[in-house]
């Protein structure tokens, strides 16, 4: 029993890098692609915003797909996709080429996250201890490899198809090979998709604050991604090389935030966690927003990566403790709000920068961000709780090898 988890938890870990590389070589090379498809800067945001809404349609598909297949099986098939649709991004040059790629990308992408983030809830309950902060920090390791291949690429001006190569030749295999090792919430061996018969249905109005929470986290992040550059350049005054740090520094703690995470979820429980993240987060904006030069923003958005990692890898976990009979359908309907924050979170900090001001723009998701405290009581465990915050292992599990808190 001990050596299958293992082996499921390590082959899970490495779809979470390989779909950090891939995220990431997509993304970091938006330039490069608009100049190898002659896409104009008015119909570009059109082809980026396809890919979350189909992501969308992707997470939704998922949760009704896996009524029928273990999510497993979701996960194997839709990691390969990505990294196809990757590497046709990369061998193209008319539109229709890269609308495809781009359209089979987010489509797989949905169902991939949603897959993968049921499987890590699944698994964390069998171990009976938080082990989802490890996974998103995989996740992260991942995203600062392919940026720095990404860098690579740029740097020595390769092809698309070039640099996107060989990361799938590698990934690839690894992924298909490591697939067969994949643990389904029915635990080692289960082969069936869970009973849905008798399962209390996910009610959106329990749902809707974690859904809340990951639209706003994901606010949080876009707005770190997409304007941390400008931001630092165009208000604090940096030089173009200095306005280049600090993504990669809030990709850096947002890893080293989720290592240790594990660690603090089961020493003070996740509601503590999930509100010292919220507040770190918080400090990191208003630092950022009244910062005086560009070093001091610098450590806002280092912040920020403390500050957010933890709030993400936890609204999954909640999710899956408040509707344990159904959890890959609360997880599958959650990973949606991921996309609509990724869709919010930049064009309203770009339209409030234009209007008003770009400190005064950092200040939105610094309120949404203490708006998740509000809402930490969600993160309690599921269906016991207790004052302190902790979680206890449920009678089912303790002579399945759990490990309770």
């Amino acid at each position: 029993m001990t050596d299958v988890l293992r082996r499921g938890r390590a082959s899970l870990a490495f779809s979470f890098f390989a779909q950090g590389v891939a995220f990431a070589l997509l993304v970091t090379r938006i330039p490069a692609i608009q100049d190898q498809y002659g896409i104009s800067d008015a119909l570009l945001p059109a082809f980026l915003a396809a890919v979350p809404v189909l992501a969308g349609v992707g997470s939704v598909c998922t949760e009704q797909l896996v009524k029928r297949v273990p999510p497993s099986h979701v996960l194997r098939w839709s990691q390969p996709v990505v990294l196809l649709a990757l590497l046709g991004v990369g061998a193209g040059d008319g539109l229709w080429e890269i609308g495809l790629s781009l359209a089979a990308f987010g489509l797989a992408v949905g169902a991939l996250d949603a897959s993968m983030n049921m499987l890590g809830v699944s698994l964390q309950h069998a171990y009976g201890r938080s082990i989802m902060l490890g996974f998103h920090a995989v996740y992260s390791l991942g995203g600062i490899v392919g940026a720095s291949l990404a860098w690579v690429g740029a740097h020595w001006d390769l092809h698309l198809f070039v640099s996107y190569l060989p990361v799938v030749v590698v990934l690839l295999p690894v992924a298909l090979v490591g697939s067969r090792w994949y643990v389904d919430g029915g635990g080692p061996g289960a082969e069936e998709p869970k009973e849905a018969a008798g399962a209390q249905p996910v009610a959106f109005k329990l749902l809707l604050p974690l859904c809340l929470v990951m639209t706003f986290a994901y606010i949080g992040d876009s707005t770190v991604s997409n304007w941390s550059a400008k931001y630092l350049e165009d208000v604090l005054g940096s030089s173009e090389e200095l306005a280049t740090v600090p993504y990669n520094v809030y990709m850096v703690t947002t890893l080293l935030g989720r290592a240790i995470g594990d660690f603090g979820v089961r020493r003070f429980g996740a509601v503590a966690v999930v509100r010292l993240g919220s507040v770190v987060a918080a400090v990191g904006f208003a630092v950022v927003a009244v910062a005086p030069g560009a070093w001091v923003g610098m450590l806002g958005f280092t912040l920020l990566g403390l500050g957010l990692c933890v709030l993400v890898p936890q609204t999954f976990a909640a999710a899956g403790r408040l509707f344990p009979g159904a959890a890959d359908a609360a997880i599958a309907r959650l990973n949606i709000f991921n996309y609509v924050g990724f869709l919010i979170g930049s064009p309203l900090v770009g339209a409030l920068g234009d209007a008003w001001s770009y400190r005064g723009a950092m200040l939105v998701p610094m309120v949404l961000v203490l708006v998740t405290l509000l809402y930490a009581r969600s993160f309690a465990p599921q269906p016991d709780r207790y004052g302190d915050g902790h979680e206890r292992p449920r009678t089912a599990d303790v002579g399945r090898g759990s490990n309770g808190l």
